[in-house]
């Protein structure tokens, strides 16, 4: 084929196909998500996904450290970089309240957007984040997610522990600061 009839054809950049590497990268761990829990089972792969965010987690917590200059978030701080990392990634998370031990957030936008319908394990990489970034302020946390889109609810609500949880059956994930 010759150069000039290259150029008499339709220009691929100008076709209507919705891609890019945003969409490209979630529709990867949609399916990187989807193999391992058909592969291995759901709560191995739960498991590998978890090592994933616990690892997002310390770098997130000491990028924000860095940046407020501080040694250890307060709690209210905790809760704003948890709403500020999620907010850069595209997600919805507000907090509903702040009381007594525990920080309580919803929301209403998956950073993975459709692409986390039925793939419960990709919650693990939220509950890893913010457990890890708690944790590593509060010297424990523990994490609830009592409603996430993942499993088929409008929105996901996020319970965020410095002691014991009273999120009645919902299973709750505990995490400790690194020594």
């Amino acid at each position: 084929m010759s150069a000039t009839a290259i150029r008499d054809e339709t220009s691929f950049a100008d076709l209507p196909i919705e891609r890019d590497r945003d969409q490209f990268l979630r529709e990867l761990i949609r399916e990187l998500s989807g193999v391992l829990e058909r592969t291995v089972g759901l709560e191995d792969a739960e498991g590998f996904i978890a090592m994933v965010g616990d690892r997002l987690g310390h770098v997130m917590n000491d990028e924000y450290k860095a940046a407020l200059g501080k040694e250890t978030l307060s709690r209210r701080e905790i809760a704003k970089a948890l709403v500020d990392l999620k907010d850069r990634i595209k997600g919805g998370f507000s907090v509903e309240r702040i009381e007594g031990d525990a920080i309580v957030l919803v929301n209403d936008r998956c950073p993975f957007g459709r692409y986390v319908h039925d793939r419960p394990s990709l919650c693990m990489m939220t509950s890893n984040v913010f457990g890890r970034i708690a944790a590593e302020n509060e010297s424990f946390a523990e994490v609830t997610i009592t409603e996430a889109i993942a499993r088929g609810d409008s929105r996901c609500r996020v319970v965020v522990s410095f002691g014991t949880s009273a999120e009645g059956n919902h299973e709750s994930r505990s995490y400790y600061a690194a020594d």
